[in-house]
């Protein structure tokens, strides 16, 4: 098996290469990613997957599917292709599809022999409101046995956990009036905004040292001599789990409907962007990866380290077992989200560590279809792990 899979990794090698140097050559926002999105359904389209574009109506989304015809488990693989403004490729996501893309190609190759069915899909915007968010609100996820996503970084590391995020805005409508010689025919949003701050800082002596909270005011008024009558404020609320952020995020809107209220405005409230699950690790399955990834000569993969940021694979986490490790494609030492982060994706060492990444990925399929008892091991952690 070893064998075959680096001769169908290594005759599917270039093509890669040049899917990923061509997204790093024309980087795209979120949901503007058409090139990047075209390119992989084309090479999936190759490999005889059936591709449903424009998945869940949105235009640079896709869910190819290559199915064995024979009773198995559903493997997926999720590929994202979304750069960052000014920077580009800087989270590395042209080589993150690519390798992603490239594990269910090469599993693709495989089943026909030990059946099951491989799923990838190509998941827009992480790095803004992270397309599956909605695709796991959807549906997207409930038929999948395991998902996976191997992301560039500077190390291997396992996969670990993530916080659950909701983005609440604020919105507090008041009264103009001039500020010096009619304040009193005034309401002040501004207080509104500012109240919330001082009210949210009253409340971090009283939150689990793991929650985040942090916020701006977006706008607060347009000059010095008027009563502002609508000011804004944005905050990130960040928890472990998803039920205590559900707890935190209503106290945060507590502290908001209290500033409200004693500055005379009145209060609506929104997600500007969407809300993210905790990312839950299945452990099952990230041990089997991990030993297929020693395997194939990878000798330091390093433990994750508690995360305070989140992600939208969490979303998906929720809904079957999942994991999210790190490749390395650097021995220097590089930082994400800078253009030197993006430059590394092109060399010989990111290229020969996205070989063993996929090959991790594929065995790691192989030993989820063959091996029932690993299977129900792993959807047995995944239905203790999700209440």
């Amino acid at each position: 098996m070893d064998k075959d899979i680096d001769k169908l990794i290594g005759e599917l090698e270039r093509e890669l290469i040049d899917l990923s140097e061509y997204i790093y050559n024309n980087p795209e926002l979120g949901y503007e990613e058409h090139k990047s999105s075209k390119a992989h359904v084309d090479l999936l389209k190759k490999y005889d997957f059936d591709v449903d574009e424009k998945y869940m109506n949105m235009d640079t989304a896709f869910r190819a599917e290559f199915d064995s015809g024979k009773d198995g488990p559903t493997i997926a693989f999720l590929s994202e292709y979304d750069a960052l403004p000014g920077i580009g490729h800087g989270c590395g996501h042209n080589i993150l599809g690519a390798t992603n893309t490239g594990a269910g190609i090469v599993l693709s190759k495989l089943i026909k022999g030990i059946g099951g069915k491989v799923i990838v899909f190509g998941t827009p915007a992480e790095e803004t409101s992270g397309a599956k968010v909605e695709m796991a609100d959807k549906g997207a996820f409930n038929n999948v046995d395991v998902a996976m996503v191997a992301h560039p970084s500077k190390e291997y590391c396992k996969s670990g956990e993530s916080l659950a995020m909701e983005a609440i805005e604020f919105i507090f409508q008041g009264k103009s009036a001039h500020a010096a010689s009619d304040p009193d025919k005034g309401i002040n949003a501004l207080d509104g905004a500012i109240n919330t701050f001082n009210n949210i800082n009253a409340l971090r002596e009283h939150v689990k040292p793991s929650a985040r909270i942090h916020g701006i005011i977006k706008e607060g008024g347009k000059a010095a001599n008027i009563v502002p009558d609508l000011a804004i404020a944005q905050f990130y609320v960040r928890a472990t789990t998803k039920k205590y952020l559900i707890e935190l995020s209503e106290k945060v809107k507590n502290c908001a409907r209290g500033a409200s209220l004693a500055a005379g405005t009145t209060l609506e409230f929104r997600n500007y962007e969407a809300s993210y699950d905790n990312m839950v690790t299945n452990k099952v399955l990230s041990n089997i990866y991990t030993k297929f990834l020693k395997e194939a000569g990878v000798e330091e993969i390093i433990d994750p380290e508690q995360s305070y940021g989140s992600l939208d694979a969490g979303n998906v986490s929720h809904k079957c077992a999942t994991i999210h490790p790190f490749f390395g494609i650097s021995s220097k030492e590089i930082i994400a989200h800078t253009k030197e982060f993006a430059e590394a994706t092109l060399t010989e060492e990111a290229y020969d560590n996205m070989k063993r990444t996929i090959k991790a990925l594929v065995l790691t399929g192989v030993e989820v279809i063959k091996n029932p008892e690993a299977l129900k091991d792993i959807k047995k952690e995944f239905d203790e792990s999700i209440k």
